[in-house]
């Protein structure tokens, strides 16, 4: 397919009159594939979903069932399918519609779940499609597919074979050929069925292929009203003709970063440290995204650096560096910038080392307008460790951090301790948090490389640790 018979085609789907009437495989399809997503994003489900190929919103509507609270970004490269959904859910705050050509997708993510029921077909360059669009998920997101594939329209290419005719229907992959598009960050699997459809007529069935404006044959078929007229005769000859829709289901998950996210029940805490140890313990990486308060005290990543003897190469510079000791946002106003969230990004690193993400402050301090570490955690989609005092007022404060976390179902690996031994805060914070207790640091009286190596034999082995529990 080249992109001028793709675009031929949205033109075609753009025409289209009745198609809701008429797209009854494709209704039947969107549900299915709804059924495989539920499965795949169970409840508290997505926050952010982009639907590519929406049409009239068959799958918008299962999705805004299914996750009633997520943010909805509907795509079409139809304007005037796209205006349909609009006006289906027109007064819907939680549904955006906009048009786009999903093989060049102009949107940034991330997104929780990327989905599109029988628009793959179209796709000129389906394998660089994918790619593109799975780039486009979070961290665990999900990219759910449905296309047509080999064997559809069995009886109907049949019938030209026999009269020694060119079938005009493009030719589809097996599930084999699918299996080879999914990219290299994640894992994905391909499953089969067949929808099985008995029109009154054969032209009944080319004519609701019309309706839908899927008739558009392939750009090397000589479409002439002869040939087509003959099919027409010799299929309504046939007592047994069907129609046949082999659909392709595809549901592919983003590899989760692996590594922790370190915040603290308050600032000063001991994150810096913690996360030092951590990274000497597991031999990690180390990202601060925002540093704060260089005016006063060295950055952490040059301190994690030397407190952990990490080299230059398992160390990644932050999204953004502010002078004044203050929150993220505030700090960056008085530099006169906001940040942007979206630039806040998981370096890559193809080591394989695990990654000790250390945040600013505790899980409420803000980064923008709207947009707290909390938030940063959750797109993140890392395990968190909670670094607490183990002095008094430290049971109310970690409580509370835990209580938030739980609440956005961010998972929780645990806390560790920094201070004096003090078993009653221990407890409480064990049976109230449910929650594991990782390691007990104390008080050092030099913080140096040989005390974090002393530090990093109290922590768990990472292979330990790696499946917490939300």
């Amino acid at each position: 397919m080249t992109p001028s018979h793709k675009h031929r085609i949205a033109r075609r789907f753009d025409a289209a009159s009745g198609y809701d009437a008429a797209a009854r495989v494709q209704r039947i399809a969107a549900g299915h594939l709804a059924q495989r997503i539920e499965r795949a994003c169970p409840p508290p489900g997505p926050k952010r979903i982009l639907e590519v190929g929406c049409g009239t919103g068959f799958l918008t509507g299962h999705m805004r069932l299914l996750y009633p609270t997520a943010q909805i970004v509907a795509t079409d490269i139809a304007p005037g399918m796209l205006e349909q959904t609009r006006a289906r859910f027109r007064d819907d705050p939680h549904i955006t519609c906009h048009l786009m050509d999903a093989e060049q997708p102009d949107l940034t993510g991330p997104f929780d779940l990327i989905c599109s029921s029988m628009a793959a077909q179209w796709f000129v360059a389906r394998r660089d499609t994918i790619g593109r669009l799975a780039a486009l998920l979070s961290p665990a997101g999900v990219l759910a597919l449905s296309t047509l594939c080999e064997g559809s329209f069995a009886q109907w290419r049949d019938h030209y074979a026999a009269l020694d005719l060119p079938c005009p229907m493009a030719a589809y992959p097996d599930l084999a050929t699918l299996e080879q598009d999914w990219p290299q960050t994640g894992s994905g699997t391909w499953t089969r069925e067949t929808i099985v459809e008995v029109p009154q007529s054969a032209l009944t069935f080319v004519r609701e292929l019309r309706a839908i404006g899927a008739d558009v044959p392939v750009p090397t078929h000589d479409a002439r009203a002869e040939g087509l007229r003959r099919v027409l005769k010799r299929a309504d000859s046939d007592a047994t003709f069907s129609v046949n829709y082999n659909i392709a289901f595809g549901i592919f998950r983003r590899t989760p970063h692996s590594g922790v996210f370190v915040t603290g029940t308050d600032t000063g805490v001991g994150k810096t440290l913690v996360s030092a140890v951590l990274a000497r313990a597991w031999d990690a990486s180390y990202w601060k995204p925002l540093q704060s308060g260089i005016a006063d005290e060295p950055a952490d990543t040059s301190s994690v650096a030397a407190l952990a003897e990490l080299p230059p190469a398992r160390l990644h510079p932050p999204a953004g560096v502010y002078a004044a000791s203050l929150s993220p946002e505030d700090a960056a106003a008085c530099e006169g910038e906001v940040i942007d969230p979206d630039r806040i990004v998981m370096p890559h690193d193809s080591s394989g080392r695990p990654m000790i993400v250390e945040g600013a402050g505790g899980v409420m301090v803000p980064i923008s307008p709207g947009f707290l570490m909390l938030d940063l955690m959750e797109r993140l989609a890392l395990p968190v460790v909670v670094v607490a005092r183990s002095t008094l007022g430290t049971i109310n404060h970690t409580l509370l951090s835990l209580a938030m976390l739980r609440q956005r179902n961010i998972p929780v690996m645990g806390v560790i301790l920094n201070g004096p031994e003090n078993a009653c805060a221990r407890s409480a914070i064990e049976r109230h948090g449910k929650v594991r207790i990782l390691a007990e640091f104390p008080m050092l009286e030099d913080v140096n490389a040989p005390a974090i190596a002393q530090l990093a034999h109290r922590v768990p082995r990472w292979e330990t640790l790696r499946h917490p529990a939300a």
